[in-house]
């Protein structure tokens, strides 16, 4: 799942009991561009990943899955999320003797496992999953299992599935187990350890304490529309956002236009819900990367100028409705912006799909400063200013709440809205006392 993650992949193979693994740098096409690096890693089962950095640099060393090679036993892990106590865990390690080769908070469970005084292995990684905190969906490869085992707050989507010969799949999203011929099981759910061996799957629990805060944002940009989570597709969800925006925010205008290609869905229903026509209005160069998940503003700044292009014959002398998912920094808008006025459009009104980002994600999303966000530093009128809209709206909170309908007994029904509104679902342990600071901080965007 490509989409994912872009900076590096890798993959951890067991062949009757033998571990093997390969991890580089870059796109999967790049990484296993060459045949032999797939060949060599044999085996019956499998467990792959794609590096999206929300901790630890971009060399090789932080790339997944790890593998490790222990006198005893050797096991593969790969994580997607973030861990809240990962500097204080990882400094109680090193001080205790630790030695770590990546800079990654991933690496810091394999410790834990292997400091546990517990009997056995799964009371091993019960105890350590109960230390680490925050958000995080763990893959283990041991020589006889397959182990998924997610948060307390299930913050990131795994889910499971079944080939036709039997075999079981485990994925961040279902659209993965589609192409791979798979059948939906079930979701993992907040808490649970899921053993897949011979014999079948297992299910574990490592806490009772749970409370699902799905993240919000894997609705509104991350996942594939072609997913489900908690029972609801990503496309209808989005589509529902877009519903309802044109509710909250209409504007006369000539047609409406999506930005390729998470906004799409949510521009369908705005064009829907407001009988104003969707019209092609932007293209997209479809081998350009995600720009929101590029780990440097030069990057997301390069990559929006080279991803998209505005339909001159479509939107010249129109008045144009763009629906975009989010605005996090204001790069692309701007420049979107910018791109259908040069190409002669009469207004932009820009209609955006979700609530302002005001606040960081401390579970898996690359946003952990106040100061990378717009909206945090800035109102509505003055961000349409920077981004030179001719109107600006935002989808509510209550909203996209409404718009992805889950019904879980938990805030928000089930979602984390704290990107929106500052109320986290857990403590943020070491990222507290920065947080707190940075809520006295302003950062211009002008």
């Amino acid at each position: 799942m490509q989409h994912r993650g872009q900076e590096g992949a890798g993959i951890v193979s067991n062949d009757n009991g033998k571990l093997y693994g390969y991890r580089e740098l870059g796109l999967l096409s790049e990484v296993f561009k060459d045949d032999r690096q797939l060949a060599q890693l044999k085996g019956s089962a499998a467990i792959g990943h794609v590096r999206y950095a929300t901790a630890g640099n971009g060399s090789v060393d932080n790339i997944q899955p790890f593998l490790f090679k222990f006198y005893d036993c050797s096991v593969g892990l790969a994580h997607n999320g973030n861990l809240t106590n990962a500097r204080s865990l990882r400094t109680s390690l090193e001080q205790d003797g630790a030695i770590f080769h990546s800079n990654s908070d991933t690496e810091i469970l394999m410790h834990l496992i292997r400091r546990s005084k517990k009997e056995n292995w799964l009371e091993q990684l019960k105890e350590a999953l109960n230390e680490v905190k925050g958000g995080f969906a763990y893959i283990l490869m041991r020589e006889d299992c397959m182990v998924a085992a997610l948060d307390a707050n299930g913050f990131r989507p795994l889910a499971i599935g079944k080939m036709k010969n039997g075999a079981y799949v485990v994925a961040s999203e279902t659209c993965a187990l589609e192409v791979s011929g798979a059948e939906f099981v079930r979701d993992v759910q907040p808490g649970e350890i899921i053993i897949i061996n011979d014999e079948g799957v297992t299910i574990e629990h490592f806490t009772e304490d749970t409370q699902h805060a799905i993240c919000s944002m894997e609705y509104v940009y991350f996942a594939r529309p072609d997913s489900n989570i908690a029972g609801v597709n990503v496309h209808t969800a989005r589509k529902n956002m877009g519903r309802n925006l044109a509710k909250e925010a209409p504007v006369d205008a000539d047609m409406v236009i999506g930005v390729p290609n998470s906004s799409l869905s949510a521009a369908s229903g705005y064009a829907e819900a407001s009988g104003i026509p969707y019209e092609l209005g932007l293209v997209k160069n479809q081998y350009v990367a995600r720009t929101f998940i590029q780990p440097t503003q030069e990057l997301r700044e390069q990559g929006v100028r080279m991803k998209l292009s505005a339909v001159r014959g479509v939107v010249a002398g129109k008045k144009v409705i763009m629906v975009d998912d989010s605005i996090v920094r204001g790069t692309t808008s701007r420049r979107i912006v910018d791109l259908l006025k040069e190409a002669g459009a009469k207004e932009v009104h820009v209609r955006i799909a979700s609530p302002p980002l005001k606040y960081p994600c401390f579970y898996g999303i690359d946003i952990q400063t106040r100061k990378e966000l717009i909206a945090a530093n800035h109102s509505v009128e003055e961000i349409r200013q920077v981004i030179g809209a001719d109107s600006l709206s935002y989808l509510s909170e209550d909203g996209l709440i409404d718009a992805i309908g889950l019904d879980f007994d938990a805030p928000y029904g089930g979602l984390c809205m704290a990107y929106f509104n500052g109320d986290y679902p857990t403590p943020l342990y070491d990222y507290e006392e920065k947080y707190q600071a940075s809520l006295k901080e302003q950062t211009s965007f002008f």
